[in-house]
């Protein structure tokens, strides 16, 4: 990969969202800081939805809610997600799409925008943030206060290839199921480029998400039951500092594959926690 100077990149980002307390205030927020507001596209899932008074300045579009099981849902989102992001491509050079509960962050201690950073990416298609799945540690931190940055409340996250993900494209590509993979092409794990998942950064949020009726109806209990394993994770580990281990996950992420998808990362065996350092205060 090659950073370069160049002039400005035009850059969308899109979401879906449905059902969510804090975290589509949260996105907009960031992104829009970043990108501008009219360059931020969600996609409501289901007309009984109702957006945030933030979301008066950006694009929205409401889908039909047709329940799905979780597996199928998720490969359906996929192919939605991947052919607007395609069309958008007739109006941007580059196209972020993730959860409504990740944010992609570029390294502090370059003291470079997102934008102006990923402006300096050439010759990739896409390209991946290093994956920190942040959960609360129950003995050491108190329930989250969604007015304030999560990452002035929570100090410690899984590095999980899950969420090493290829987020950001810039040309019309495939997203594969939770848009893990791009189909039909490796991935890249960028050296300064973190993707923050919080989806488990408050015990009584994730547990709630498990209770929401329409994720018990299709299929997501035991998905959500595996992913709260993370807060026993975080819990019982001996968290590693960030910066001494960052570039010994990008190595093994990027050349351990798993056998039955050979372009996305394998998961680090022994599920390393890191502390997260001190930089990235303030910036989610």
């Amino acid at each position: 990969m090659t950073i370069a100077s160049r002039e400005p990149l035009r850059i969308a980002a899109i979401t879906t969202v449905r059902n969510d307390s804090i975290f589509l205030d949260k996105w907009i927020s960031y992104y829009g800081d970043a990108f501008g507001m009219k360059n931020l596209y969600v996609f409501l899932d289901g007309h009984d939805q109702v957006p945030p008074e933030s979301a008066q300045d950006i694009n929205t579009l409401y889908l039909p809610h047709i329940p799905l099981e979780r597996v199928p849902a998720m490969r359906r989102r996929a192919r939605v997600m991947s052919n607007l992001a395609r069309g958008l491509f007739k109006y941007f050079d580059a196209v972020i799409v993730t959860d409504v509960d990740e944010f992609l962050v570029v390294d502090p201690s370059l003291d470079l925008s997102l934008p102006k950073y990923l402006s300096g990416i050439t010759s990739r298609a896409t390209v991946s943030g290093l994956g920190l799945d942040v959960g609360q540690h129950m003995s050491l931190e108190e329930q989250l206060d969604p007015t304030r940055p999560f990452l002035d409340q929570r100090r410690y996250a899984h590095l999980s290839s899950r969420y090493t993900k290829p987020v950001v494209a810039f040309k019309p590509v495939t997203w594969g199921s939770g848009m893990h993979r791009i189909k039909g092409r490796n991935f890249h794990i960028d050296p300064n480029l973190f993707l923050f998942h919080f989806g488990m950064v408050d015990y009584q949020l994730a547990t709630g998400k498990t209770a929401d009726k329409d994720r018990l109806a299709t299929g997501w209990t035991g998905h959500l039951s595996r992913r709260e394993q993370l807060f026993k994770t975080v819990l019982e580990s001996k968290p590693v500092d960030g910066d001494a281990y960052f570039a010994k996950a990008r190595h093994l992420q990027t050349w351990r594959r798993p056998i039955y998808a050979l372009n996305k990362p394998a998961m680090i065996k022994g599920d390393p926690v890191v502390q997260i350092p001190e930089r990235f205060k303030g910036i989610v």
